[in-house]
Order: C-alpha cells, then sequence, then structure tokens
C-alpha cells in the first residue's frame, strides 16, 4: 500500500536489494520500484527526483554522532568486501515484560527511511575513492507482528518470514552477581578484662552484609540500562561488579560480554567507566582536557590531525563549544558550570569511544536540563555502537523516555527488571497502580521506601518480581531466538573496529580474545601509547598546571629567600674563632634540616591529584611509571632555582670557605638536600591518604633525622641499638659535607695560643694571665706553644666531630641515591595502592 511518500512493504516482497556503491540513486529507487510494484511506481519515481536533496550521513564520523532521526535498529555490519544494513527489532532481555503492540497491524521501514540508508551507503563508499567498488545489501524485513515502537521514535524491526534479522553484536550479560562484605558489630573499644564484670561474652564473630543478591540481567548495545534504587540499595556496587571493579574472590556469579569472560586487560581497553565525582584538573581548559585524554587514550597509530577532529566532534557532541577555552575551575578559580562539568567528565572517558560504558549516577547533583543533556548526550553513545549501563537516583519524566531498561535495587535484591512502559502493568499486578500523570520512577521509588521501613522489608515485592518474570518471560521471542547464534566477542570487537571503533591494541581490526589455553598478558596490547609518549604527554600536562598557578612556587622562593635572608643576617661574616667554627655549625644544621621542611609542601601536590591518577591508570590511560618520572621532570627545574637562591643568599654572606669550587659544591649539596626532600614527601603522598595525617609524619619525621645527624650528638657518643637511625638519617649526609667543605683544608687554623681557652672557665681571665698561663704549660710540656701557633685545624675538628668515615662527595652521592630511593618507593606504593578493586 503506497500513501502519500510513505511506502510499507508487504511480507511477500523480496527481501534483498544488491545495489553498486557506484550507481546512482535514481537508479537504486527504480530497482525499489521494482519490487514494489505499480502500485507505488508513481509516488516512487516522484520520490527519487528529491533523493540527491537528502542530506549525506556518516554513521561513524565521530563516537558522538548526532542521531535523533536513525532508526535505533540501523547497524552497519561488515563481511569481507560487503556491507550490510539490518533492520531488525530491538533485543528485549530474556527476563523482561513485553510492551503492549497493535493487534493485525505490520509496521515496516518507511521508503524515506530506505532511501536515506541509500544515500548513507553512497556517502560511506565515495569516501574512499582509491579502493575497489564495494556492494551493499540492504535488508528489508516486514515486521514481526507485535512490534511497536517508542514515543522518542526508536522504530524497530524484525526479519522477514523464519530469517531473523542480525544480532545486535553486544550483549553485557550478568547472572546471580552476589557479593557481601564483613561487618562487625559495635563494642567497647577495649576488650574486656579477665577482671571485669562476669557477663562479659566473647566478642562476636564478624557477619556478612549482602549487598548485592543474586542480581541478573542483560545490557545490549544501543541501549541504555539504568539502575535505580534508594541510597544504600546497591546501585554503585552492581556497576562496579559489572566493570570489574570488585575481587573475583569475593564476587559470585558471572559477568559476561557475548557468553564470554572477558580477561581484565581486554576490559580495560573496550570499556569506559565515568565515576560520580567530577576529577578533573581545574586549571586545564575543556579543549585542553579532552585533548590531553585524547593523547593517552587514543593510539599512536592515529595522526595527530586526526585526534584534534575527534576532540572538536566530541566538543560539539557535547554541546562544549562554548565553553571549549573555559577552564574547569575549583573553589578558588571560577570556571564552567556543574552540568558543563560532568559532560566533561563523560567526554574524557569516550574519547576512545568504547564499546562498553559504565557511569555511577552520572546525573548526581545537576539541575533537570542538565540531568537530560547528559543523558541524552549517553543515548546518542548508545546508538553509536556502544553499551551504556549507569546508575541514577531519581530520573525525571523526560530521563525516563530515554531509558531501555530498568533495574531496581532494594537492599542489594532485584524489585524490578524490565522496560519503562511495563511498569505500570507491573505495579497494576502488584496492587499498587500507578497514577496518572505521574511519574512512574518516582512512584516506584517512593512505594520501595515505603515498604523498607517494614519490617518484612521489599520482600513481597521482590517475589512478585520472580513470579511476574516467570510468567511474562516464556510469552517474549527475541531476535536472538533464531537459529543463527549471537556473534562471538573476537567477531563483534573486529566488526565493531571495522565501523569506527577504536580499541587500544587492535586498530588494524584485529584483535585477540584470550583463551583457556593463551596467556592473557599477550592477549591485548595494556597501553594505546609507548612509555615515551606518556611521559611526554604527562610532561606537558604538568608544565602547563604549574604555569597556571605561579603563586605556588612564588610562594616557596620567597620562604627560601626569607630563610636564607635571616640566616645571613643572623650568622654575618664568621670568623675563624672557636665561637665561629661552633656558630658555622649551628648555621650547617639550622641550614639543611630547612631544605627538607621546605620540601614538605611537595606533600599536596599529589595527594591533590591523587584520585584523578586512581581514574586515569584504572582503564590503563598510562604507565605508573611514566606519571613517576614526569612527575619528577617536572619539579627538577624548580629545585635548582631553588638551590642557586639560596646559596646566592647565604654562602658569601656567611663568609664560608672554598671559593668557586666550594659555592658549586654548596650549590650541588643544597640541591641533593632538595631533591631527597621531595622525594621523601613525594614517597610519603603515596601513601597516606590526605594532608591530615601527611604533615605531622613529615614534620616528625624530619626531626628525628635532624636529632641523629650528628649535631646534638656525636656518631660515637650515639648507642650502638640507636646507630642504624644515624645512618638512616636524610640530614646527616648533607650535614657532614658542607662540614668538609668547610674545614677539609689542613692549612686553615681554627685555635690560635690563648684561644684554647675560650670555651673554658679560664676564658674570663685577662689576656696578659692566658699567656703566662700558656708559656707555663710551654715549658712544662717541653713544646713551644706561642700566641700565633696553631692547636686546632680544619681536619682536627672534623675528627673530633666523629666525621670521618666519608668523604664530601660520598655524602653527596648518598644523598641524590635517597632521592632515588624514595621515588621508587613512590612508584612501588602506586602500584600497590591503586589497585581499584573493592575487597
Amino acid at each position: 500500500m503506497v500513501t502519500g511518500t510513505t511506502h510499507r512493504f508487504q511480507p511477500n516482497i523480496a527481501t534483498s536489494i544488491h545495489l553498486s556503491c557506484h550507481a546512482k540513486v535514481a537508479d537504486c529507487a527504480k530497482q525499489l520500484q521494482a519490487c514494489i510494484g505499480t502500485r507505488g511506481g508513481a509516488e516512487l519515481s516522484k520520490m527519487s527526483r528529491f533523493v540527491d536533496k537528502l542530506p549525506f550521513f556518516d554513521r561513524r564520523a565521530s563516537p558522538m554522532e548526532e542521531a535523533d532521526d536513525i532508526p535505533r535498529s540501523g547497524l552497519l555490519h561488515l563481511h569481507g568486501g560487503h556491507h550490510h544494513y539490518n533492520h531488525h527489532q530491538p533485543q528485549q532481555g530474556a527476563m523482561m515484560a513485553p510492551e503492549p503492540s497493535p493487534p493485525t497491524k505490520h509496521s515496516s521501514s518507511t521508503l524515506a527511511q530506505l532511501l536515506k540508508r541509500v544515500n548513507e551507503a553512497r556517502s560511506d563508499a565515495a569516501s574512499s575513492a582509491n579502493s575497489s567498488p564495494s556492494h551493499y545489501t540492504i535488508e528489508l524485513g516486514a515486521s514481526v507482528p507485535g512490534s511497536t515502537g517508542s514515543d522518542s521514535g526508536r522504530t524497530s524491526h524484525a526479519g522477514v518470514g523464519g530469517d531473523v534479522g542480525a544480532l545486535l553484536p553486544f550483549v553485557l550479560k550478568f547472572t546471580d552477581l552476589t557479593y557481601s562484605v564483613k561487618q562487625r558489630k559495635k563494642g567497647p573499644c577495649l576488650p574486656a578484662l579477665p577482671f571485669g564484670r562476669g557477663d562479659a561474652t566473647e566478642p562476636e564473630a564478624p557477619r556478612m552484609k549482602t549487598l548485592l543478591d543474586n542480581i541478573s540481567g542483560e545490557a545490549r548495545e544501543g541501549e541504555i540500562m539504568a539502575v535505580l534504587g534508594a541510597s544504600g540499595s546497591g546501585k554503585s556496587t552492581l556497576i562496579d561488579a559489572l566493570a570489574n571493579r570488585i575481587r573475583k574472590e569475593s564476587l559470585h556469579g558471572s559477568v559476561t560480554l557475548n557468553g564470554e569472560s572477558m580477561d581484565n586487560n581486554l576490559l580495560k581497553v573496550i570499556s569506559a567507566y565515568v565515576m560520580q565525582d567530577d576529577l578533573l584538573y581545574p586549571m586545564l581548559t575543556v579543549e585542553e582536557t579532552l585533548m590531553f585524554s585524547a593523547e593517552f587514550r587514543l593510539p599512536r597509530s592515529l595522526p595527530g590531525k586526526e585526534k584534534k577532529k575527534r576532540v572538536q566532534a566530541l566538543i560539539d557532541q557535547l554541546g562544549l563549544r562554548n565553553a571549549a577555552n573555559t577552564i574547569i575551575g575549583d573553589e578558588g578559580h571560577r570556571g564552567v558550570s556543574g552540568g558543563e562539568r560532568r559532560r566533561v567528565s563523560i567526554g574524557v572517558d569516550i574519547i576512545h569511544d568504547p564499546i562498553v560504558l559504565f557511569l555511577d549516577e552520572p546525573t548526581s547533583g545537576l539541575d533537570s536540563t542538565s540531568a537530560f543533556m547528559v543523558v541524552k548526550v549517553l543515548q546518542r553513545i548508545a546508538q553509536s555502537g556502544s553499551v551504556v549501563v549507569m546508575s541514577i537516583h531519581q530520573p525525571s519524566y523526560r530521563i525516563l523516555g530515554l531509558l531501555d531498561r530498568l533495574l531496581f535495587l532494594s537492599r542489594g535484591q532485584t524489585v524490578y527488571y524490565g522496560s519503562p512502559g511495563s511498569l505500570s502493568s507491573f505495579f497494576h499486578d502488584f496492587g499498587k497502580p500507578i497514577h496518572d500523570n505521574e511519574n512512574p520512577t518516582e512512584f516506584a521509588l517512593d512505594l520501595v521506601r515505603e515498604l523498607e521501613t517494614m519490617p518484612e522489608g521489599a520482600s513481597d515485592l521482590v517475589e512478585h518480581n520472580k513470579s511476574w518474570q516467570k510468567r511474562m518471560g516464556p510469552k517474549i521471542k527475541h531476535a536472538d531466538d533464531g537459529g543463527k547464534p549471537s556473534l562471538s566477542l573476537k567477531e563483534a570487537i573486529s566488526a565493531s573496529i571495522s565501523r569506527g571503533k577504536i580499541v587500544s591494541g587492535a586498530t588494524d581490526g584485529n584483535v585477540t580474545v584470550p583463551s583457556e589455553l593463551s596467556a592473557p598478558d599477550s592477549a591485548v596490547t595494556k597501553f594505546a601509547n609507548p612509555f615515551w609518549i606518556e611521559m611526554g604527554v604527562l610532561t606537558r600536562r604538568a608544565f602547563i598546571n604549574t604555569k597556571r598557578t605561579p603563586e605556588i612556587f612564588v610562594i616557596r622562593l620567597g620562604a627560601v629567600l626569607i630563610t636564607g635572608f635571616i640566616l645571613a643576617t643572623i650568622f654575618w661574616r664568621l670568623d675563624d674563632s672557636p665561637k665561629g667554627v661552633e656558630e658555622r655549625l649551628g648555621f650547617f644544621a639550622i641550614a639543611m634540616s630547612t631544605m627538607f621542611y621546605t620540601c614538605s609542601d611537595a606533600l599536596p601536590v599529589f595527594l591533590n591529584e591523587r584520585y584523578i591518577f586512581l581514574r586515569e591508570t584504572a582503564y590503563n590511560a598510562y604507565r605508573r611509571s611514566s606519571y613517576v618520572l614526569s612527575h619528577t621532570v617536572v619539579g627538577f627545574p624548580s629545585l635548582i632555582v631553588l638551590s642557586f637562591a639560596f646559596a646566592v643568599t647565604t654562602f658569601f654572606a656567611v663568609g664560608l670557605a672554598g671559593g668557586a669550587q666550594g659555592f658549586f659544591f654548596f650549590v650541588a649539596i643544597v640541591l641533593a638536600s632538595f631533591w631527597a626532600g621531595s622525594g621523601f614527601a613525594t614517597f610519603l603522598s603515596g601513601v597516606v591518604t590526605n594532608v591530615q595525617l601527611g604533615f605531622p609524619v613529615v614534620v616528625s619525621t624530619l626531626a628525628y633525622f635532624l636529632l641523629f645527624s650528628g649535631f646534638f650528638i656525636n656518631r660515637d657518643r650515639i648507642p650502638k641499638y640507636w646507630l642504624w637511625f644515624h645512618y638512616a638519617s636524610l640530614v646527616k649526609y648533607p650535614y657532614e659535607a658542607v662540614m668538609m667543605n668547610e674545614f677539609s683544608d689542613p692549612a686553615r687554623c681554627f685555635v690560635r695560643g690563648v684561644q684554647m681557652f675560650d670555651n673554658t672557665p679560664l676564658a674570663v681571665l685577662p689576656v696578659p694571665l692566658k699567656v703566662r698561663l700558656l708559656r707555663a704549660m710551654s715549658s712544662s710540656l717541653g713544646i713551644n706553644i706561642g700566641t700565633n701557633t696553631c692547636i686546632t685545624t680544619g681536619p682536627d675538628f672534623l675528627r673530633q666531630q666523629a666525621v670521618t668515615d666519608l668523604t664530601k662527595w660520598d655524602c653527596l652521592w648518598i644523598t641524590v641515591a635517597w632521592g632515588f630511593l624514595f621515588r621508587i618507593l613512590f612508584y612501588i606504593a602506586l602500584v600497590l595502592g591503586s589497585r581499584n578493586k573493592r575487597r
């Protein structure tokens, strides 16, 4: 029957028309006309004259192509040298309740939709001029009775007769997921004492709290599955379980993609996880944030221009064009709005066009308009060929129209699983009908909260859902229930890559899925780029952040200059007297310990970006070793500036010895002290979780280092059981190095004649009396000791201070080695402490 310009095809019409990609669209229309017959010939010829006015669509131009007017079932498969457009009915879950359907009407594709697909095929083929002519097969299927379209225009169709249409390639299925954690009963802080009250009992064994209780369902490509429930119902736990963020020994059940269990490395490559919090660098612009993410996640084989093009397309699809050059911002810097920040967070994780996308409450904290825009973006992602699974607290009516599957949880149990359209009939059968003009999800959540206040909880609703699934499940016949098996995981990923998806380590269209006999580590490439590219990108990003926060370095430089100025004015031009020696020791101890104390400001550097690092490395955006090295490279130039600033301020003002050689060694040992101190603070930042814990540890530890450095007590006076701490002290080595740099000259005398009495009670005697006493000592000892006789040289003083076991160069290299050691320990702390999995 032909009506106006809309043509519907009867089931007995041939279902496949082979068209050459170089054939004119008018010829395509003629072939369609031959199949339709003469009844619609006039309108078909009329329609062909307007084909050239239709826009060209490139479905894979970007991972977020605007697809509001493209039917959900339009899927392009690549098999050999032919492409097939398969128009089919959307897959429904095996446990979903049926949608109401018209009794007798047969729905099918309109001619306008078919001709539009012809144009799409022609534009796809025209993009490769040097390739051999490809052929497209458009499979036109009359719909199965009972199919229906949604209000949002997502009409879908199945195959004709017994020939089932092509299957949706990606199906994420989870079965009987169960997860429990230990929960200790609250009790007294101290254990019961043996002489306590007689009613004291043994401490109760840890109890198990079930967070997920036999949760089953599935999510499919092209659809959004939303997990709903009250706070504490298990929404985030379920998302973590699906995203492999729970240890396997703690999680029971199975999670498969196309019927195959996924290796952890493979899942990280083809999926993305958007956390609930917006973890972004505040001083980067929107465009820079997305561009850095593209350089991390997109492979090196993709040219830089293509990466920039992809970022620009993503900015447009996310609706961030007006904010592209605006910084993200934080509490102290005004930046983008909350909704824009949320969309940037999503864009960071979808830049590599993931096949599976997990989101933990992406609309949390947003107004209704911003939340709708975010979910609209997710719908486009799903329509571009991804599986989208998200948790959401309480969707609005508009957002509900964008969702395909709903999974309601109550205390870790499923109370409803099905389509949004089946909510009304589900609760009507439960005896709680949804009133007209009421948001079904709000009604369901309110009812669940009401049931949870009762002693038996929502157990009745859980049992009703089980009976509902058993009763309605056999009535549903899905497109994948026919004789054709679903695509294997390897075939599905390869087909997705052929359609434009970018999978790290498989950009040439080939992917290796690990089997039981193959080593899982060699299955896929864990990282999209080699080590040196990651390090370069990380270094560039860190330099941009440092450049846009100059106040941090200015304050640090100011602290060093002020400290140097105070020390220089206090210890101005020290002489070579015994008192001058003591004052030099005080200057060295304070100066070297100050170097370490001023490095404590490196503690919050990593703590402020700790969770950004965890998010980026959770899905192998870059190696942890690349981060550690780039962190070191970025921080080193500032240490050089601080070292020269302190040395210039103090060395000449105090009157230290050594000339130019001594000055540059002093600069080197100060730089080594900064290097070791910043390494120590960096290592602690990888161990502690917040600044409040870190600063007390840094301050107390450095105080212990100063105590055992040899300034307050010589090495030969330290008890043997504490001698190990003397050698472990960071302050010991730079302190002894500057002492040897100052007192290593044997020709330099620090105690002459009567100066030997300066630090004794005889120091108060008049000088003539000291001279007479010195002569008496000379005659008694038989040694000529005059007023200018050198009593103590520099090396003599070093022996008195027990500074004899190492040279100054040994101390320098040991201090440098401490800096490397702490950075290695920092790397180990990152490896052990950044495993984003629940126990």
